[in-house]
């Protein structure tokens, strides 16, 4: 039955929640750290990635503390269901991850450079968990937009495996695919660790340096 499925399982598009047509609240309007828009298109010449490594509110404090990004967000990605709430997400039946959307100047961080943070922010051998956040919503994920960002995020995968190796560490379980549709996530969830500074949300990086 669908409601007795596991949380660690990806829901196909015959299981998965049904979703909406159009989204069902706000979005913040101005990035509290950084000053820029948070629902945005990116400004000419700028990059666009996003990544799933557990819990988003930490993690998008991780990447917006990176020197040449210009915006982030939180949202939802990577499933079937359209519009999901974050209610429906942690049902495990949307078969969206968390993530964090990064819009950056590639003349000041180039996507090799959030490649590393991305790596070094998590343990991405842990499948559909990180640390005692379970289910598929935590899983480990790149969601690329380019053909560029899919050569060298499997590249980085490659690369990385070596080196979780030596460490003692298992396979990676990563996966990178191109980003279908982003869906962003309530405005109680941007920036939570502005809004919330004693927010529970940790990072759960293994120590292992990507170069």
């Amino acid at each position: 039955m669908i409601f007795s499925r596991s949380k660690s399982e990806l829901p196909g598009a015959d299981s998965a929640l049904p979703g909406r047509e159009g989204r069902q609240y706000q979005v913040g309007g101005t990035h509290l750290t950084l000053g820029n828009p948070v629902e945005t298109q990116a400004p000419d010449g700028f990059g666009v990635a996003v990544f799933g490594l557990g819990c988003f509110w930490g993690e998008e404090k991780t990447f917006w503390e990176v020197p040449g990004v210009w915006s982030t967000s939180v949202g939802y990605a990577g499933g079937v269901t359209p519009n999901p709430t974050y209610e429906e997400v942690c049902t495990g039946r949307t078969g969206h991850a968390e993530v964090v959307r990064v819009i950056f100047d590639p003349a000041k961080v180039t996507y090799d450079d959030l490649l590393k943070v991305f790596w070094e922010n998590h343990d991405p051998t842990q499948g559909m968990r990180q640390g005692n956040d379970r289910g598929t919503q935590y899983r480990s994920v790149i969601l690329t937009t380019t053909p560029e960002q899919q050569a060298q995020a499997e590249a980085s995968r490659e690369a990385y495996q070596v080196r979780m190796t030596e460490a003692g560490y298992g396979e990676i379980t990563t996966s990178i695919l191109p980003l279908d549709k982003y869906y962003y996530a309530e405005d109680y969830h941007q920036q939570y660790l502005v809004k919330n500074p004693f927010g529970y949300c940790p990072l759960h990086a293994t120590g292992v340096s990507y170069a």
